[in-house]
């Protein structure tokens, strides 16, 4: 699936630059420009919204790394320029690259209101848990908390530089191969342990709730390899979950559930500090098109995920990381 809009992503990305102002609907102001590229000034249209909300929206939380794609495809689009389009709160001038790079964060919120529709339950019970009526529920929030503490604490540190050094094409294909290794390693450890484990069906099944806040904070700590764009947070999430204990299911279970705060934190960061250049750039209506967007193509994805992992595991989305990787490399690094 995936695979399939990249080859339809080629045409509509050389055929993105040719839009002027006057054919995005957005407001054709721009408030400063370099000299360099003043010339070719490409604002984005409901095009570029509708398959930046696809390219978010399926791979938020599949564990092939949002990021890394939608570096790819703000690039293959033509939205990676260093016009100056409107300025931060702070006043200092953003690129549409930069404005571009808040947008894709920003329609985040779709994919989460579609998680957060679909596992509602475990939403109630940790509900429940802060009444005193489950005591489960307080324990899956607790361990929310424990492993969103790292990677929150490393970002802070590490933003500057990583926003500097690392969002370009060819460190995502780094990262790509990287976790492929990673969840390969990770799936052959899976299954190894499990031929290993004597049969216990008759016990419950290990899920987030059950977790020790040490195998928390070992979940937490290892998210935090997901700063290097194209690594993926989900996939992160669920090779630490698989060491932990935790089944395929419940290990990508835990990850959407650990993707509410943290997306949902960045994209209200990220709003806030650059939300009208954002606005200047894309205007409401594509923003609105990209929550869409991104909200029906998660809660298909995510249900496709679920799906997947209880008959495949990782394996074939490690392949598929390590092809894209290979084609990047071709096309971008030599």
């Amino acid at each position: 699936m995936i695979a399939l809009l990249f080859l339809l992503l080629s045409p509509l990305a050389a055929q993105t630059p040719a839009h002027s102002p006057e054919q995005t609907g957005t407001p054709s102001v721009v408030i400063g420009t370099k000299a360099s590229s003043a010339a070719a000034t490409v604002l984005p249209n409901a095009t570029d919204s509708v398959i930046l909300g696809l390219v978010e929206g399926i791979t938020e939380f599949l564990p092939i790394s949002s990021t890394g794609h939608l570096i790819i495809t703000t690039h293959l689009l033509g939205l990676d320029g260093d016009t100056v389009v409107g300025n931060d709160r702070k006043g200092r001038p953003m690129t549409l690259k930069d404005a571009a790079d808040t947008y894709t964060v920003i329609i985040q919120v779709g994919a989460i209101a579609a998680v957060a529709l679909i596992y509602w339950s475990q939403l109630s019970r940790i509900l429940a848990g802060l009444a005193g009526k489950d005591p489960a529920g307080i324990r899956l929030l607790r361990n929310i908390i424990l492993a969103c503490i790292p990677p929150v604490i490393t970002a802070l540190a590490f933003k500057s530089f990583i926003k500097a050094k690392l969002f370009s094409v060819p460190t995502v294909a780094g990262a790509l191969l990287a976790g492929a290794l990673l969840m390969l390693f990770a799936e052959w450890w899976r299954r190894r342990s499990e031929a290993q484990a004597p049969a216990t069906a008759s016990a419950p099944e290990f899920t987030g709730a059950d977790l020790t806040p040490l195998q928390a904070l070992t979940i937490g700590f290892v998210q935090c390899l997901a700063l290097w764009p194209g690594m993926s947070r989900s996939m992160t999430a669920m090779v630490a979950g698989y060491f932990v204990g935790l089944r395929p299911v419940r290990a990508a279970e835990f990850s959407f559930l650990l993707g509410l705060p943290l997306l949902g934190a960045a994209a209200v960061k990220d709003s806030l500090d650059g939300g009208s250049a954002v606005i200047n750039a894309f205007g409401w209506f594509n923003i609105i098109i990209g929550l869409i967007i991104a909200f029906a193509s998660a809660a298909v994805a995510v249900r496709f995920l679920i799906s997947f992992l209880n008959k495949h595991g990782l394996t074939s989305f490690a392949w598929y990381r390590m092809a894209l990787a290979v084609v990047l490399g071709f096309l971008f690094i030599f």
